[in-house]
């Protein structure tokens, strides 16, 4: 590259730089919010049930009744207070039950929320499909990868909406990342790694239990469903992220996140070879789950990337604030993502390769200097030895932005108008299949291999 090369990179990338604004019409465009003068006609209503009352279902509901024309019909749960509670805030004449499948049955009830346990996650999708409802189903889609395949099956079969919730697909922070890296503003992607770590107490699952929980006030063995049998335990109930019967720890929790932004930046189907490395290091509580997991995941080369390396760890012991770190290492810049903003810093790498400094050339003998000095003059003549850095470019949303709000408004657009959903079946099982495997590795002390087409893991 000659100065005047050097020169128009630079106003190129200057330029793609002043493209990243956070105007209401980009933002607007990305998220797709619903301006205020969006009319709703009777027929375009949707009903929904909630499936799980507990603090998922409230951030989940909330949600969706921010969206024009959605409306909450009923709630279960299977501890009574939730009803109670469900009732004080969407409404008295609200309909409750302990049975998710009496809302199944109402013929006034359009799609349905679930935020349940992972052990129900694939059952309750199967059934409200079969029932023709529309599904928002929480990540992970399953907790048992073989399971998946049901729900791809139904879904497909059904002609239903079928959403995971894993609201990173929606994010405007990762739409604009994948249109940078579509750009190719990175150069090819070498390497990623995304840490998302926990200090405090609420974030590690030691959620708050109600005094007057008890047999009588929760349907415990309902709640165990397919989970082997235990004797009443309300821990169990309300922090049952602590536990493998019910749960898939702190991979199916938060990989899930960062696998669903990565596929949905780079467009990939997923890894070939996982290997997870677990314990058990802080929260001496009776759990089973480790608090520490760190991953190594192999991606293959793909029509959207060339092979690459990802790392991944979720520390619930960690003492230092917590927080997410997220970056996308590329031959020619590198993203780093957050929950709520972006930065792409970006430059072109040094075309010769220098000398003299930390260099065996200083090794050479006077006469050797001098041979190899009109050598390297004649080979690389103007060529640059440093790298070439264009501006910075960040990105940070509105505030308030809400990507769980994005996820909605896809959701139901795609009720109301047919468009497939990003986040569906195929895509959720993508996510979740991995990131179970990292726990399957971590307890096998061996890696796993996974068939991102096929969606198996061996």
């Amino acid at each position: 590259m000659d100065h005047n090369g050097r020169r128009k990179f630079i106003k190129k990338l200057s330029a793609g730089a002043a493209l990243m604004t956070v105007g209401t019409d980009v933002f607007s465009r990305e998220t797709r919010i619903i301006p205020n003068n969006y009319r709703i006609s009777a027929n375009d209503k949707v009903r929904i049930g909630l499936i799980g009352s507990g603090i998922i279902g409230h951030y989940d509901l909330d949600t969706a009744l921010k969206v024009p024309g959605v409306e909450v019909a009923a709630v279960c749960d299977l501890y009574d207070g939730r009803l109670e509670r469900a009732k004080e805030k969407w409404g008295t004449d609200l309909f409750t039950t302990r049975d998710y499948r009496e809302i199944l049955n109402r013929k006034d009830i359009d799609a349905v929320l679930i935020c349940v346990p992972d052990h129900w996650h694939s059952r309750i999708s199967i059934d409200a499909l079969n029932a023709g409802k529309h599904v928002y189903c929480e990540k992970p889609m399953v907790k048992v990868i073989e399971d998946g395949h049901g729900v791809i099956n139904a879904h497909k079969k059904s002609g239903k909406v079928f959403q995971v919730g894993s609201q990173r697909a929606s994010s405007v922070v990762t739409l604009e990342a994948k249109k940078y890296y579509d750009q190719g503003i990175i150069g090819d992607l070498a390497y990623v790694e995304a840490i998302c770590d926990r200090s405090d107490a609420r974030g590690a699952w030691q959620y708050s239990m109600p005094l007057d929980a008890s047999p009588q006030t929760i349907d415990f063995d309902r709640f165990l469903g397919s989970a082997p049998k235990v004797p009443f335990d309300a821990v169990r109930f309300f922090r049952w992220r602590n536990y493998k019967a019910y749960g898939t720890g702190v991979a199916g929790d938060l990989f899930v996140h960062l696998l669903t932004g990565l596929h949905t930046i780079t467009s990939s189907d997923g890894p070939t070879k996982i290997f997870g490395i677990g314990d058990l290091n802080y929260w001496k509580d009776g759990r089973d789950a480790n608090d520490l997991v760190t991953a190594l995941m192999d991606y293959p080369k793909a029509a959207t990337h060339p092979s690459f390396t990802f790392m991944t760890r979720v520390n619930l012991a960690d003492g230092s604030g917590g927080g997410l770190y997220w970056r996308l290492v590329g031959t020619e810049g590198v993203m780093e993502i957050g929950w709520s903003d972006l930065k792409i810093k970006h430059f072109k790498r040094p075309e010769a390769p220098g000398f003299g400094g930390y260099d065996s050339y200083e090794s050479f003998s006077a006469k050797q200097k001098e041979e190899f000095k009109k050598w390297y003059e004649a080979k690389y003549a103007g060529a640059t030895t440093k790298d070439v850095y264009a501006p910075e470019i960040t990105f940070k949303t509105e505030p308030g932005y809400d990507d769980r709000y994005s996820h909605m408004i896809n959701f139901f657009e795609s009720i109301r108008s047919g468009k497939p959903v990003l986040e569906d079946s195929t895509f959720g099982l993508r996510a979740a299949g991995p990131s179970i495997a990292a726990n399957l590795s971590a307890d096998k002390g061996a890696p796993i291999k996974w068939d991102p087409i096929n969606m198996k893991a061996s």
